[in-house]
């Protein structure tokens, strides 16, 4: 019998690490690889320009790719559900391999597609490569629950067996038995669109910060690897105005899309950390951001209502306020808060901001200032943020707010003291908030304590250029934390809800940037990020009997803020 095979790429961007591709190709006569993009979703959806870019230029890489294997991707317009009858007849298929997705809407898409390819006599071939290890084995090994903490997911960790060790890369040797099925008009039927084909206007787009692909994620892996130093002493440097930066050996939005397998980054970790210590183990912690990512995407597994407080047993159901005016302030850099503002405008405009940032911004929309809903602000970041994928952005929010996870909500970030002292030159601020570059470092935290004459020299009169802040943080801050008490101090907040007993010491561990560091202060105290200028902390006492660290990973604009503007 002729073997025909699919290789249906989704997440898995990349030919390193893809056990699913290489069992499509074991004993195929021929193997089309594919990406199912749908343009009617591209027009419609949230998803910001940014995104999409980098998810096209990943695509691009890996035509690329194939072509030196003498292959091609195939980009089919359509959805999953009409696209695979036909080809399953057109191309008589009678093999479909994919990676596994351990995510609600995922499962029930992928269950649909398993049926059509039942129906057409079609062998489907499913491999995990997207987390490190089989989710639904750390559920069955605790009985049969989802872990509710960290501290019980460390232990199970512990309790598994070793991760499995990256597949080999995808060569001509492997491939080369495989007929590669590629017309002439292949380009033309199949070829990856550019984003002006997808309906974005691109005029005045400026240059990506982040190049998407597995070639730039693995050469990004590299330099990541190269600070021995970092990497050995498992240090945390001290945040600066470069660590808000975007760093070349960045990883999260690679690990997001799938350019780079987390296996491959798990164990050049590990070989390197056992060079540099002399063959001792890492400790779990070490691990950072990918087991905190594995977390979250094991909590979200079997709970399709993650994302949202209502139904979600994870969260504590919180009565936010809503505000669609204060939502879009927020969103588009409006607050008149100027560290917060240029965290915004750096997210809208690269993609990506550092996990302080996030916290701070973060902490302001919700449990700090604006007392608005998490879910409102996890829309924003699907829609901007390049490392956003479901289960880690919505875990993220959860924690951030004190939802789930996190339960100092008297540690509330201050939007003045916090940007001052992680940037006293505020070189960072007059990058990103250009009109305030006139101010003297002293006021340019608070210009509307500036005086008259400072703000005229400086050709920006707040209210008039730049708008005053939108809240008395000390006030909001104040009476948010006494709103939070209320709430953890009803029993029924805690009704099978598990919350956060330890975290990793540095969960990011330089994923998400090359100057990653704790919630710890530039001075070294964790106060000092929490600098409430003259916010009460009422309740502090009963909540730091265990002092816990504020660590969590840093990956649409809700409809309500787009219609306030």
């Amino acid at each position: 019998m002729v073997v025909n095979s699919i290789h249906w790429f989704r997440k898995g961007l990349r030919l390193h690490d893809n056990p699913s591709l290489r069992d499509s190709i074991r004993g195929a006569d021929t193997l089309r690889c594919i990406y199912i993009l749908d343009p009617w979703f591209a027009g419609s959806s949230n998803v910001g320009i940014n995104r999409w870019r980098f998810l096209l230029h990943s695509l691009e890489d890996l035509d690329a790719s194939l072509r030196k294997l003498n292959s091609r991707l195939f980009v089919i317009r359509g959805q999953p559900t009409d696209v695979f009858p036909r080809l399953f007849k057109e191309w008589q298929i009678t093999h479909l391999s994919y990676e596994y997705d351990s995510e609600p809407f995922g499962k029930e898409r992928d269950a649909t597609i398993q049926k059509l390819a039942n129906e057409a006599a079609v062998e489907v071939m499913v491999q995990i490569s997207h987390t490190l290890y089989d989710l639904d084995k750390i559920i069955e090994l605790n009985g049969g629950q989802t872990p509710r903490t960290y501290k019980s997911f460390e232990d199970l960790i512990n309790c598994m067996g070793p991760v499995d060790v990256p597949a080999e890369t995808i060569t001509c040797e492997v491939i080369k038995k495989c007929a590669m099925p590629i017309g002439a008009d292949h380009d033309v039927k199949f070829g990856v669109p550019s984003l002006e084909e997808l309906g974005f206007e691109t005029e005045g787009l400026t240059a990506a910060v982040w190049q998407g692909g597995e070639t730039e994620a693995l050469m990004r892996l590299e330099r990541h690897l190269e600070r021995k130093a970092w990497v050995a002493n498992s240090e945390n440097p001290r945040i600066n105005a470069n660590s808000l930066l975007a760093s070349p050996t960045g990883l999260s939005p690679y690990l997001r899309f799938g350019c780079l397998s987390c296996r491959l980054f798990y164990f050049k970790l590990t070989d390197l950390y056992r060079k540099e210590k002399e063959n001792s183990k890492p400790p779990l912690c070490f691990y950072g951001q990918l087991l905190l990512r594995e977390f979250f995407y094991t909590t979200a597994t079997n709970n399709p209502c993650f994302d949202k407080m209502e139904g979600n047993p994870a969260c504590v159901q919180i009565p936010w306020d809503r505000n669609p005016e204060a939502l879009a302030k927020w969103a588009e850099g409006r607050t008149g808060f100027p560290w917060i503002d240029a965290i915004m405008t750096q997210l809208r405009q690269e993609g990506w901001i550092h996990h302080l940032a996030w916290r701070a911004v973060a902490c302001f929309l919700t449990r700090g200032d604006l007392w608005i809903s998490w879910e409102e602000g996890m829309k924003v970041f699907e829609e901007l943020l390049l490392d956003a994928d479901w289960s880690v952005n919505a875990g993220s929010w959860m924690w951030f707010s004190c939802s789930s996870f996190f339960q100092q909500f008297f540690r509330c970030y201050c939007p003045v003291g916090l940007g001052r002292r992680t940037d006293p030159n505020v070189e960072y601020i007059r990058r990103y908030l250009p009109i305030l570059r006139g101010f003297p470092a002293k006021y340019i935290y608070d210009p509307w304590n500036a005086p008259e004459e400072v703000q005229k020299a400086a050709k920006c009169i707040i209210g008039e250029h730049y708008p005053k802040p939108m809240v008395n943080h000390a006030e909001a801050s104040r009476i948010n934390i006494e709103r939070m008490k209320q709430i953890y101090q009803q029993p029924s907040c805690y009704s099978g809800l598990g919350l956060l007993a330890t975290v990793p010491a540095n969960p990011h561990n330089g994923v998400r940037s090359s100057n990653t560091g704790t919630s710890r202060g530039p001075g070294g105290s964790d106060e000092q990020l929490y600098n409430l200028e003259g916010t009460s902390r009422t309740g502090r006492g009963q909540w730091t009997q265990k002092r816990r660290r504020e660590e969590a990973p840093s990956g649409s604009i809700s409809k309500s803020w787009r219609q306030s503007k």
